[in-house]
């Protein structure tokens, strides 16, 4: 009797149920401003109740049953977080930032009440913003240990994602790419201006391709970050994408073109990291890189590293660190995974105390 839809709009996942009898069309209440929905299983159509997954930054994945009949709404569980943890304790919002070329950017933001929107509050923030991957405003307990230090956590969705539609992915692509980098800066510009953050107490995160965009944003804006954090960054693009031996290589091109085309070559060689690292003043970086990666491989952040060393004109920090037993994902295991995230947490929180290396 009831059609459900799992919708992105907004910038966000909803779930929307409409009744063929009644005609009723409505999207499911939030208790949160940022948050997530989507469908858990549902493997019997004769039933008047949905069940589906709902998230945000405060609350962890919790599973309900909806009935589309009466609005009736259940809890049936909701995952565990040890520590203590109380959604009460933190905020979380979702707003727009303007762009440079007016768009209206998404971004979420979580921090623990009581931390003061002022100017004064560190901000750590994270991006991916390729592949049309969409960074949802899913619970992260792992963020958790900076928020309750006093951090604001933003995911800046930026364009090359889908948070907002195809059009969103389209406009972050192949020669629409700088708009990627842009709408980070732009985001943290915006979260300064609106005293979120400190200025001089901005961080940034993101692997991969989102460590290609540290990179970029390295290039860019330098003087907007006290540090930037490259996972496996992706920084040796024209070099990478020259090379078909490699078995991703044409597979990306419809990501970010083939430079043997001049028509592409010359638009990569504007943003690739590696290319345009010059004589300045870099922020201070931990780059990160897996000696059995087969999608970045690890000379790649490690040629970048040495030539920025080389390039640069300041003595910020400058971490290098190649796990040799790891590939793309990092090491495997939870262990090995929260020692990992505890080293860029110490890195972060040193410069916070004045360590420099």
């Amino acid at each position: 009797d009831y059609l459900a839809v799992n919708e992105r709009s907004g910038g966000l996942s909803k779930l929307r149920v409409r009744g063929w009898k009644d005609g009723r069309d409505f999207l499911l209440d939030a208790a949160d401003p940022a948050y997530t929905m989507e469908f858990g299983s549902n493997t019997e159509s004769a039933t008047p109740l949905l069940r589906y997954i709902y998230t945000s930054p405060t609350t962890p994945a919790t599973t309900y049953d909806y009935n589309m009949r009466t609005g009736e709404r259940r809890e049936l569980k909701r995952e565990p977080v040890l520590g203590g943890f109380d959604s009460a304790n933190y905020t979380a919002e979702f707003r727009f930032a303007t762009a440079r070329d007016g768009t209206r950017v998404p971004v979420t933001l979580l921090y623990r009440r009581g931390t003061k929107l002022d100017g004064t509050a560190p901000l750590y923030q994270y991006a991916y913003g390729s592949y049309g991957y969409s960074t949802d405003p899913t619970f992260r307990s792992a963020v958790l240990s900076l928020v309750d230090r006093g951090f604001v956590y933003a995911i800046a969705h930026i364009r090359g994602g889908q948070e907002m539609g195809r059009d969103w992915y389209e406009d972050g692509k192949l020669q629409r790419k700088l708009n990627t980098f842009t709408d980070f800066i732009d985001v943290t510009r915006a979260l300064v201006a609106d005293k979120v953050a400190d200025p001089t107490r901005v961080f940034g995160m993101g692997g991969s391709a989102g460590g290609l965009l540290m990179g970029a944003v390295a290039n860019l804006a330098p003087q907007d970050y006290r540090a930037l954090v490259a996972h496996v960054p992706f920084v040796d693009v024209v070099t990478t994408m020259l090379d078909e031996s490699i078995p991703l290589t044409t597979g990306e091109y419809e990501e970010w073109g083939n430079p043997t085309d001049p028509h592409y070559y010359y638009y990569l060689l504007k943003y690739s990291p590696y290319d345009n690292l010059h004589a300045m003043a870099y922020p201070a970086m931990y780059v990160t890189s897996g000696y059995h990666d087969s999608q970045v491989q690890y000379w790649e952040p490690a040629k970048y590293v040495a030539k920025l060393r080389t390039l640069r004109t300041n003595n910020a920090a400058l971490i290098f660190e190649c796990n040799m037993d790891a590939g793309h994902g990092g090491g495997s295991g939870r262990s090995v995974e929260r020692l990992e995230r505890a080293k860029m947490y110490a890195f972060i929180l040193g410069l916070e105390q004045g360590i420099t290396h």
